[in-house]
C-alpha cells in the first residue's frame, strides 16, 4: 500500500468545537495527518451550538489552527448528565456499516470509549477494517469524585475490554503505558503530546489584559486552566490561592475555562477572574499574561494545559506525573511536588509567589524545554502505527 493513500476514519465522541485537552489533541492529530496525506474522515457528535449540516472545514471562529484538510460526519448526540457541556455520541451502528461499506476506510481509529465508540467497534469487526484505539481519560479514577466508588472496577474493566478489542493502544505517557499493561491491557503504545509554541509564546503577553485582572508589573499573576470539576482537585487549588492571597495582597488569580463548579467557586472565591471558556487566540494572550501556572489535578492522562503554560513562559507547580513528570524538573524548569504530597505542591506556590528570581528563572527554563517537543514528531509517530495497523489486513 502506498504510504501517501492510508484512509483512516476516526472516530470520537470528543472533537473542536467542544473546548478540552482530548478535543485539541485530536483536532491536532486529525490535522496533522491529513496535512501527511492521510484520507481523514473524522466521525464525532454534532455540537449543540452547530447547524445541521456540517460547519466548512475553515471556519473563521475553529479553535484549530489552518488548514483542516479533512473530512467530519456529525451524528446525533446527547449531553453527558449532570455535564452538560460534553456530549455522548448515540449508538451509530447501522450509519458506520453503511459509510464503511461504500468506502472502505483501510484503518478505524476510536479515541473514546462511548455509544459511538463502541458502535465503532462493532462495525470495524463485522467489516474486518483493522482498529486501533487511544486511552484519553481516567474515567475509571473518576467514580471517586461523583460518589461512585463502586463503579470504579466495572469501569476499568470495560475500558479493558473495549481496548483490548483493537490492535494496538495508544496512551501518552510511558508510566500510563505500564499502569495499563498491569492491568491487562494488551498492545500499549506511546502517543505523546506536542505544544504549538508558535501559538503559545511569551511575546502574546499583554499589560492591557493584566490591568483588567488589577495587576501592576511587578505583581504575580497564577492561572489555572482546566475544566471547572470536581476531579480536577479544586479544594486545593484554591487553599493554595487563598494562602498565597493572605501572604502576597498584590498577587491575582485567574481561571479560565468552564464546567459544573464554576458557579459555586464564583460565589465562594469572589477575588478570583472566572472568565468562563475563550477562544484560542485569547487563551493565548491569558497564558502569556500570568507569571505562575499551578494544576493541582491527580486524574490526567497527560495534561496538555501543562505544556501549553510552559510554551507561554509561565512557572508551573503541579504533581510530579503526566506531562509536568516527562518535561519538568524540580527547581530546574518547574517546581514538581511528589504525587499527593499537598504540603510540597502548596510549599511550591508559596515560593513562586515570594521569590521572583527563582520565578524569572523556571519561567525562561520553561519555554526552551517547550521548543523541544513539537507536534510534528508526534504525529510522525503516529502516522506510523496507523499504517503499520493498516498494513496488518494484507
Amino acid at each position: 500500500m502506498p504510504v501517501a493513500s492510508v484512509k483512516l476514519a476516526l472516530v470520537t465522541e470528543t472533537f473542536p468545537p467542544e473546548i478540552n485537552g482530548v478535543a485539541m489533541t485530536l483536532g491536532n492529530l486529525a490535522a496533522g495527518l491529513a496535512a501527511r496525506d492521510f484520507a481523514v474522515t473524522v466521525h464525532r457528535p454534532r455540537q449543540a451550538s452547530e447547524a445541521a449540516t456540517p460547519s466548512p472545514a475553515q471556519a473563521p471562529s475553529s479553535p484549530l489552527p489552518a488548514p483542516r484538510s479533512f473530512r467530519e460526519e456529525l451524528y446525533p448526540g446527547l449531553p453527558i448528565p449532570g455535564y452538560p457541556l460534553l456530549r455522548l455520541g448515540l449508538p451509530a451502528r447501522g450509519r458506520l456499516l453503511r459509510a464503511w461499506r461504500a468506502e472502505r476506510p483501510d484503518v478505524v481509529h476510536v479515541a473514546t470509549e462511548g455509544p459511538l465508540g463502541w458502535s465503532a467497534l462493532s462495525a470495524a469487526d463485522a467489516l474486518g477494517i483493522p482498529l486501533a484505539s487511544s486511552f484519553h481519560t481516567n474515567f475509571h479514577s473518576y467514580s471517586k469524585h461523583y460518589g461512585f466508588n463502586f463503579l470504579t472496577r466495572p469501569a476499568l474493566a470495560y475500558l479493558r475490554w473495549f481496548h483490548n478489542r483493537t490492535r494496538i493502544t495508544l496512551s501518552p505517557t510511558v508510566a500510563l503505558n505500564a499502569e495499563l499493561t498491569q492491568d491487562g491491557f494488551r498492545g500499549m503504545r506511546l502517543l505523546s503530546r506536542g505544544v504549538d509554541t508558535t501559538h503559545f509564546t511569551p511575546a502574546k503577553r499583554s499589560h492591557d489584559l493584566r490591568s483588567t485582572w488589577g495587576a501592576g508589573p511587578d505583581d504575580p499573576v497564577f492561572l489555572h486552566v482546566s475544566r471547572v470539576a470536581a476531579e480536577k482537585n479544586y479544594d486545593l487549588l484554591f487553599r493554595a490561592w487563598s494562602e498565597v492571597r493572605a501572604a502576597h495582597p498584590r498577587a491575582r488569580f485567574v481561571l479560565v475555562s468552564d464546567g459544573p463548579l464554576r458557579k459555586k467557586l464564583q460565589r465562594t472565591h469572589p477575588w478570583t477572574t472566572f472568565t468562563g471558556f475563550v477562544d484560542r487566540d485569547s487563551l493565548a494572550r491569558h497564558y502569556a499574561s500570568s507569571d505562575v501556572f499551578v494544576y493541582p489535578s491527580q486524574t490526567e492522562t497527560f495534561g496538555n494545559v501543562v505544556t501549553e503554560a510552559m510554551a507561554s513562559g509561565l512557572a508551573v507547580c503541579a504533581y510530579d506525573y503526566a506531562a509536568a513528570a516527562r518535561y519538568l524538573s524540580h527547581r530546574e524548569n518547574g517546581w514538581l511536588a511528589p504525587f499527593g504530597d499537598e504540603a510540597a505542591l502548596l510549599a511550591g506556590t508559596h515560593a513562586l509567589a515570594s521569590d521572583t528570581a527563582l520565578r524569572a528563572t523556571l519561567r525562561q527554563r520553561a519555554r526552551a524545554t517547550a521548543e523541544s517537543i513539537p507536534w510534528s514528531n508526534v504525529i510522525d509517530g503516529f502516522a506510523r502505527d496507523l499504517r503499520e495497523v493498516a498494513a496488518s489486513s494484507s
